[in-house]
């Protein structure tokens, strides 16, 4: 909308109309933005492992490693650790994972307000992918990993991540991304700082991230 010239131009009339100008002078031309990523890094196992679990640590994450057949024990000590009884998962989780735990498990579906959410004492997911070099988890709304509000609502999320899936780049990462997913990307719990630089955790998500990372699948 152009301010009439009697009254005199709101700062958004005269954001909007620079922006309208430059755009009018921009060249019509598609840029190419070039994309030469450094790709192709690759390393051993035990040290992609240490490398995650060291990024996860400094975000103030706790990493559980542990081999395939103990995850439901693993699983079960870390939500027994943390007193969770109510425990959420979505629909596509293997079952096997909660065999460990002796409270309630509740399935979730996209019918579920957040507000009942916000009543689980944790919830357990699965992941996509994660990088080693970041610390970071990707979750791109599979089946076993669910929708964004179920691992950002409740207190504490449990996440398995397989070992196989952590690349040690963010570029190796991606491109084993499903293009159109959604993607969440976790990097340690929900943390930010107050005026005073403080940090406070759990403002924008759960405040205790578990990962429990499968080292032989």
């Amino acid at each position: 909308m152009t301010a009439s010239p009697d009254v005199p131009a709101s700062a958004r009339d005269t954001v909007l109309g620079r922006v309208r100008d430059a755009l009018a002078l921009a060249p019509r031309a598609e840029l190419t933005v070039p994309r030469a990523y450094r790709t192709g890094r690759v390393l051993p196992d035990e040290e992609r492992l240490a490398l995650f679990a060291d990024r996860l640590v400094d975000y103030r994450a706790q990493v559980h490693p542990c081999t395939a057949d103990r995850t439901a024990e693993v699983v079960a000590r870390v939500l027994r650790e943390r007193s969770a009884r109510l425990v959420g998962v979505p629909a596509g989780l293997d079952r096997g994972w909660l065999a460990g735990h002796d409270g309630e498990v509740r399935v979730d579906s996209p019918d579920v307000p957040a507000r009942e959410l916000d009543a689980l004492d944790g919830v357990v997911t699965a992941s996509a992918v994660a990088c080693a070099e970041t610390g970071t988890i990707f979750l791109d709304g599979s089946a076993d990993q669910g929708r964004r509000a179920l691992s950002l609502v409740p207190d504490l999320h449990v996440c398995v991540v397989d070992l196989s899936t952590v690349e040690a780049d963010i570029p190796e990462a991606v491109a084993r991304l499903v293009p159109g997913r959604p993607t969440t990307l976790v990097s340690g719990p929900s943390a930010t700082s107050d005026i005073e630089l403080e940090r406070v955790e759990g403002v924008h998500g759960p405040r205790t991230l578990a990962v429990i990372v499968r080292t032989d699948v």
